[in-house]
């Protein structure tokens, strides 16, 4: 695979995770907000970007992966979501401590360390926040998922994943012992996305729509 620029890669996988779990493509404005970049730098890498066959995009419009940009992203995902892993399982960190760390290593380690990396895991299939790893050809399976706050009183689901964005919230929901396989009930709810919810052991727990809108689930088996 042709090698990409580290910023160019920090587009394309913020372009695939923008739509990773829901289907509306990124525009340039979410794009820079999501980079805490200036408009116009976007505009400018995506110009590289689409030069290179990366992306495809229309002035104002939308930002789509190409084939070619999707691979790239995906290759860069799979590092990121590995090197979050590791850290977690073997090196003592916090899950809401890898993500930057991440950010950094995804860029400098080899693809055979990688690979390493991958068989001493197990060749997990998904990173500490519930994310799936892609496998070494690119496959990411596609889970139908909701979040919590597009849920209504009597649903229950399990925990399949929780965005990795917000250190603080992830610190708030481990501490109330909410993570990936974790099942709850709504048993609450609001318009404004505010949730109670029921977990093992009779316990209920109210969460805000800040913290309802970042943790996704599926129907509970």
């Amino acid at each position: 695979m042709p090698q990409t620029s580290p910023a160019i890669e920090d587009y394309l996988k913020t372009v695939y995770a923008h739509t990773e779990w829901q289907p509306d493509p990124v525009t340039p404005k979410v794009l820079a907000g999501k980079l805490g970049v200036a408009p116009s730098s976007v505009t400018e890498m995506v110009k590289k970007m689409a030069a290179a066959g990366l992306v495809s995009h229309v002035p104002y419009g939308a930002i789509r992966l190409t084939d070619a940009g999707r691979e790239r992203a995906l290759a860069v995902t799979r590092r990121h979501r590995l090197i979050e892993t590791w850290l977690v399982r073997e090196m003592g960190y916090a899950w809401d401590e890898v993500h930057d760390e991440a950010e950094i290593l995804e860029h400098a380690i080899s693809d055979r360390l990688l690979d390493a990396l991958d068989s001493r895991l197990g060749r997990p299939e998904r990173d500490p926040h519930g994310d799936a790893i892609p496998t070494a050809d690119g496959r990411v399976p596609e889970v139908p998922a909701a979040t919590l706050a597009e849920l209504q009183i009597g649903a229950t689901g399990r925990v399949i994943r929780i965005s990795d964005r917000d250190p603080e919230l992830l610190r708030r929901l481990e501490h109330e012992s909410i993570g990936p396989d974790v099942v709850l009930s709504v048993t609450g709810a609001d318009a404004a996305g505010t949730r109670t919810v029921a977990l093992a052991g009779d316990r209920t727990l109210t969460l805000d729509a800040a913290a309802a809108a970042v943790i996704w689930l599926v129907p509970a088996d």
